[in-house]
C-alpha cells in the first residue's frame, strides 16, 4: 500500500489536485492513510464516514429511494456519495467506498468481498462521475485493505492534468 500511496501523493503535489472521501465499509481507513502523511492538508480536504444508511442520507444526501431500491452497496449509492463529497468539499477528486467486508452481510448477488467504488472529478462546471465494483478475497481486514489499495490506485489514475 505504501507504493500506491506515495505515487498518489507525488501526483497530487504535481497537479495541485485535492481529494475528499466518503467511506462506509472502510470506516475511515482511506482518510487515515491519506492524513498520516506529512503535508496532507495541502491535498486532503476532508472525508465522511457514513457507515449506516441513515448517515449516508443525512450527511451526504443519498436519497432514501436509492438506498431502498439499490442498497448501500450499489453503483447508484456510491455515485451519489462521490458526487456529493466532491461538491461539498470543493475537492478536485472524490472517492466513495461501500461494500460487504464480512464475515456476514452477504445478500443475493453481493457476496462477502463485494465493494463498490464511486469516483467524481471536477470537470468544467460540474463533475464527471464513474463507478466500479470489485470483489476482494479474504477476511474482513483483507477486504478492507484491498479496497483502500484499490482506491489509492484509482485516485492516482484520476489525478491527471
Amino acid at each position: 500500500m505504501e507504493r500506491e500511496l506515495q505515487r498518489l501523493i507525488d501526483r497530487l503535489r504535481v497537479t495541485g489536485f485535492t481529494v475528499a472521501t466518503a467511506e462506509s465499509c472502510t470506516g475511515g481507513w482511506l482518510a487515515k492513510v491519506l492524513t498520516d502523511q506529512p503535508g496532507a492538508s495541502h491535498w486532503f480536504l476532508g472525508g465522511w464516514v457514513v457507515y449506516s444508511n441513515a448517515a449516508k442520507e443525512r450527511e451526504l444526501g443519498v436519497p432514501q429511494t436509492v438506498l431502498r431500491r439499490h442498497g448501500a452497496v450499489s453503483h447508484e449509492t456510491v455515485l451519489a456519495l462521490a458526487r456529493e463529497a466532491r461538491r461539498r468539499s470543493g475537492a478536485t477528486l472524490a472517492v466513495a467506498i461501500s461494500g460487504i467486508a464480512g464475515p456476514g452481510g452477504a445478500v443475493a448477488g453481493k457476496p462477502v468481498g463485494t465493494v463498490c467504488f464511486g469516483f467524481a472529478r471536477r470537470s468544467g462546471r460540474g463533475a464527471r462521475v464513474t463507478s466500479v465494483t470489485r470483489r476482494f478475497p479474504g477476511d474482513r481486514d483483507a477486504v478492507r485493505a484491498a479496497a483502500v489499495r484499490f482506491a489509492l490506485k484509482s485516485l492516482y489514475s484520476m489525478a491527471r492534468d
